[in-house]
């Protein structure tokens, strides 16, 4: 038997400075993060930046197997120019689909100014404490017939209140503050259809894709007899699935939706239907064609939650957070190239040129009222990092709007890293 073993060095300690733009606003920072503490496989993340929002000074640690079990420990603290917030998570995951029981507790507290946006302007601001409890305890029969189900129980304190920043130069209506206290109970059934694939969303590695149907379902009913402020129906679920056309591995199309919500005594509250689809067709070793298609449609949201398309959500030829609205949709073509060029073995050398059409509808009730499509084109270079552990990809993109206002700049310059192509 002849068997051929392939290795490849990853960097885990990733020092850095980092600047990125978008929609045409600039962030920079600086961070040090090591993804394999001592060789014990722990993460530890020190950071300190500045973006659009705020300045962040962030301390992160987090050990996936602790103490060489599958407990997880996760615990982060952060001090931001308008607040702070702290996080800490104790759990037991469904590790493998063959794993029987899993359990966790979560604390999440936050303290900041949420801003809102018209036309890529601030046009209000508010001050956000949110703190959230949650603990749950799952348990499964394991992987049967190459596929699982997993049911869950938990309670859940979610709370949020809202105030007025003193001084500021806007007049803000303030969000309703809300608490919500509720046990629920989720359902989970996923199929064992795993593949693997490059150079889709990434750069000379190799990708894990789920093409098996997965559905998740959580109901919950928020109490006044447990703290909460209202009596409410609390539910999501979402479900995913992968299709590969006939051919091979040339085209496949991965497609998800979820719903999320609340009915109180007068109806539905702050509900959120979602659905995606991503279509990858491989050209050639070197080519590949995307095209993916978003939609969001929103009713009665919270005001606190704001769907907004501009240069941070997609539609880069603009500025960020241009457009709000009850609903919004997003489609991007992109044509992909993947060269062979590995300057220095650092970094794999992609590029693109892209697409983006999109808009909203509803009323926004905190800004002016606009209807049409947007539009942009444009072309941009990727740098994928393969030697570092996180396996990111570096984007510079210039984007051109098409049939902008006069207002909007004609060229947009992003520079940004993601995970994905």
């Amino acid at each position: 038997m002849d068997v051929e073993v392939i290795t490849r060095d990853v960097w885990t300690l990733n020092p850095g400075v980092s600047f990125g733009r978008k929609g045409g606003k600039s962030s920079s920072g600086f961070e040090l993060e090591e993804l394999n503490l001592f060789g014990l496989g722990a993460q530890v993340n020190l950071r300190k930046s500045n973006d659009v929002d705020r300045d962040i000074t962030s301390a992160r640690y987090v050990d996936r197997q602790l103490g060489s079990s599958w407990w997880a420990l996760e615990a982060e603290h952060s001090e931001f120019s308008d607040g702070g917030a702290q996080r800490l998570l104790l759990e037991y995951p469904f590790y493998a689909l063959d794993a029987r029981w899993a359990g966790g507790i979560t604390t999440d507290d936050a303290e900041r100014i949420d801003t809102r946006y018209d036309r890529g302007l601030p046009i209000g601001e508010y001050r956000v404490d949110s703190r959230l409890r949650s603990v749950w305890f799952g348990w499964s029969r394991g992987l049967r017939e190459r596929s699982v189900t997993r049911w869950s129980l938990g309670l859940t304190a979610d709370e949020r209140e809202f105030d007025t920043v003193t001084p500021s130069r806007f007049a803000t209506r303030l969000p309703e503050d809300r608490k919500l206290a509720y046990p629920w109970v989720a359902l989970e059934w996923l199929e064992d259809d795993f593949r693997a694939a490059r150079n889709l969303d990434q750069i000379g590695r190799t990708e894990d894709f789920q093409f098996g149907w997965r559905v998740d379902a959580r109901l919950g009913y928020s109490t006044t007899s447990l703290g909460a402020d209202r009596e409410a129906w609390v539910f999501s679920s979402r479900v995913s699935h992968g299709i590969e056309f006939e051919g091979g591995s040339q085209r496949s199309l991965l497609f998800a939706a979820a719903l999320t919500g609340r009915h109180e005594d007068d109806g539905f509250a702050d509900l959120l239907l979602s659905g995606s689809a991503r279509y990858y067709h491989r050209q050639s070793s070197s080519r590949l064609f995307f095209a993916s298609l978003s939609l969001d449609i929103g009713e009665k949201l919270d005001a606190d939650r704001e769907l907004m398309l501009g240069g941070d959500t997609g539609l880069r030829g603009y500025p960020l957070r241009y457009r709000g609205g009850q609903g919004r949709w997003l489609l991007t073509l992109e044509q992909r190239v993947f060269t062979d060029w590995y300057p220095f073995r650092l970094l794999h050398v992609g590029a693109a040129a892209f697409v983006d059409v999109g808009g909203t509808w509803g009323r926004d009730p905190f800004a002016e009222k606009r209807r049409g499509v947007l539009g942009d084109a444009g072309i941009g270079l990727r740098l994928g990092n393969s030697r570092s552990g996180l396996g990111n990809v570096i984007h510079i993109d210039l984007a051109f709007p098409v049939g902008a206002e006069k207002s909007i700049d004609s060229m947009q310059l992003l520079i940004e890293t993601k995970r994905s192509f």
